[in-house]
């Protein structure tokens, strides 16, 4: 069995696990979220995206429903060019069919936060190195809702 491929070791000392459950399952939403999307096709429309944006965030509780309804509410507003979906369970805006900003919900993947991410899509670059990504507390101030719309803006430009 010289020439057989043999399954890489571990330098830790323990083997890897693969994927976990919640990443599992944001696969499995990524792909129901394509099956009604393909037999749609171009007659999906603007309120198919919103609707289902809509029913992600009811199903949200706590500080994650209240920061996604928030979010949504000045993203929408924001930049109204952003067609909302739903993209691997998380409620997401696109443009031109790329998705440009998220939310992820901090039960998601048990995580301290809710986090509003940004993919290369956004125009946020500065330099060599920006954040794409941004944690929300469950408190957002009106400076912490100016500092979304700005991003969202940037993102759209």
């Amino acid at each position: 069995m010289s020439g057989a491929q043999q399954p890489a070791k571990s330098t830790t000392g323990r083997a890897a696990k693969g994927f976990t459950d919640e990443e599992r399952a944001a696969m499995k939403d990524r792909a129901q979220e394509l099956k009604p999307a393909a037999r749609r096709g171009p007659r999906a429309g603007p309120a198919d995206g919103e609707r289902e944006v809509l029913a992600k965030i009811a199903e949200m509780t706590g500080p994650d429903r209240a920061l996604a309804e928030r979010v949504h509410a000045l993203i929408t507003a924001t930049a109204p060019v952003l067609a909302p979906r739903t993209w691997y369970g998380m409620p997401a805006y696109a443009k031109d069919g790329k998705i440009v900003c998220f939310f992820q919900p901090a039960r998601k993947f048990k995580t301290r936060y809710g986090t509003l991410g940004f993919n290369d899509a956004a125009r946020l670059d500065d330099g060599a190195m920006w954040p794409i990504a941004f944690a929300l507390t469950a408190e957002l101030t009106a400076a912490g809702e100016a500092r979304i719309a700005a991003l969202v803006q940037k993102a759209v430009s």
